[in-house]
C-alpha cells in the first residue's frame, strides 16, 4: 500500500492510472477507521480496480465550538487496518488541502437547511467544499459514503449532480455496535453513562418501524413512538428528530405518504450521536435494513 501526503502527488497518481483505463475508487474519511469505514472500501473494491482511502481531519466542518482537538487519531492504527483491507492508496494530506488564503467554498441551499445544517451552522459548506476538493484530487470513478450520515449523503448526491461531476456514488449501510449503536469514530469520547443510554436512538427508530409496518402513517404518531422509547437521555439531550421526505428533505404534512427518512441527533457530553432509517409506505414490509 502506498501512503501519498502531496495533493498534486495524489492527483498524479490518480490521473497517471486513469490514463490506463484503470477504475478509481475513493472512501472519503476523517480517520480513526472502524468496521463501518472498512465495509465502504470492500464495496469500492468491488465497483473499482484500485481504491484510494483518503484520511484528513477537515477543519472547515467544525464549529468554534465542537470537537476538532478532541476528534480521534491514530494514523498507525488505520494505516495496519488499511493495509489488511487491501487498500492502494491511504491519502493522508498533512498540508496542501487548503492554500493559506483560500476563500471559495461549495454551499448547498435546500437540503442543508434541516437536520445536522441547522445545528451546525456552515458544516456542511466544510463538507462539501473537502469532498468537492478530494474529488479532484483522487480523479475517482466511484466513491463510497456511509449511510449513517443519511443528510450527507444526499447533499453530496446533489452537488455531484449539480455541479457535474464524473462520479458515481455509491452508500453503504449502518454499521452497528452489538448493541445496535451505530459505528462512529467519536463513541470513544462517551462516557459510561452516555454509552449506556446511546443504544436507545437506533431502539426508539425501531419502535418507529415497527408501529409504520402495523399501518401508523401519522406523523406525530410515529413521533411519539420515538420520543416514548427514547424517554430520559440524561446525560444526553435530543438536539433533533425529524421526519422528513426522503429525497428532498421537506417537511410531509400530517401523513406518510411517500418514501421518508427519520433521522435524530442527540448531544452527550462527550459526542453527538446520530441514526436514521427509511420508511417507505409502497413496501411496508420492506423498508432499507441499516
Amino acid at each position: 500500500m502506498k501512503v501519498i501526503r502531496d495533493p498534486h502527488e495524489m492527483q498524479e497518481w490518480s490521473a497517471e492510472r486513469r490514463r490506463r483505463g484503470i477504475r478509481v475508487g475513493v472512501v472519503p474519511t476523517m480517520g480513526y477507521l472502524h468496521e463501518g469505514h472498512l465495509s465502504l472500501v470492500r464495496l469500492a473494491k468491488a465497483e473499482s480496480d484500485v481504491v484510494i482511502l483518503t484520511l484528513f481531519v477537515n477543519p472547515t466542518q467544525f464549529g468554534p465550538h465542537e470537537d476538532l482537538e478532541r476528534y480521534p487519531r491514530d494514523f498507525e492504527r488505520d494505516r495496519a487496518l488499511c493495509e489488511a483491507e487491501g487498500v492502494d492508496v491511504l491519502f493522508a494530506p498533512s498540508t496542501g488541502v487548503y492554500a493559506g488564503d483560500h476563500s471559495v467554498y461549495v454551499v448547498e441551499e435546500v437540503l442543508s437547511a434541516r437536520l445536522c445544517g441547522a445545528s451546525r451552522p456552515g458544516h456542511f459548506r466544510g463538507v462539501l467544499t473537502v469532498v468537492a476538493k478530494l474529488f479532484n484530487l483522487t480523479l475517482a470513478d466511484v466513491a463510497v459514503f456511509g449511510e449513517k450520515d443519511a443528510q450527507q449523503l444526499r447533499l453530496i448526491r446533489r452537488m455531484t449532480r449539480d455541479l457535474n461531476f464524473p462520479v458515481r456514488i455509491l452508500s453503504g449501510p449502518i454499521v452497528r455496535e452489538a448493541d445496535g449503536v451505530a459505528m462512529s469514530s467519536r463513541n470513544r469520547n462517551l462516557d459510561a453513562a452516555s454509552r449506556a443510554a446511546a443504544p436507545r436512538l437506533q431502539a426508539s427508530l425501531r419502535a418507529a418501524e415497527r408501529a409504520f409496518e402495523r399501518g401508523e402513517r401519522n406523523v406525530q404518531a410515529l413521533r411519539a413512538e420515538i420520543l416514548d422509547v427514547l424517554g430520559d437521555l440524561s446525560p444526553g439531550e435530543l438536539d433533533y428528530l425529524e421526519i422528513l421526505d426522503d429525497q428532498s428533505l421537506s417537511e410531509v404534512g400530517d401523513l406518510i405518504r411517500a418514501p421518508v427518512l427519520v433521522a435524530l441527533a442527540v448531544r452527550f457530553p462527550g459526542a453527538r450521536l446520530i441514526d436514521n432509517i427509511t420508511l417507505n409506505p409502497e413496501a411496508p414490509h420492506a423498508t432499507r435494513p441499516q
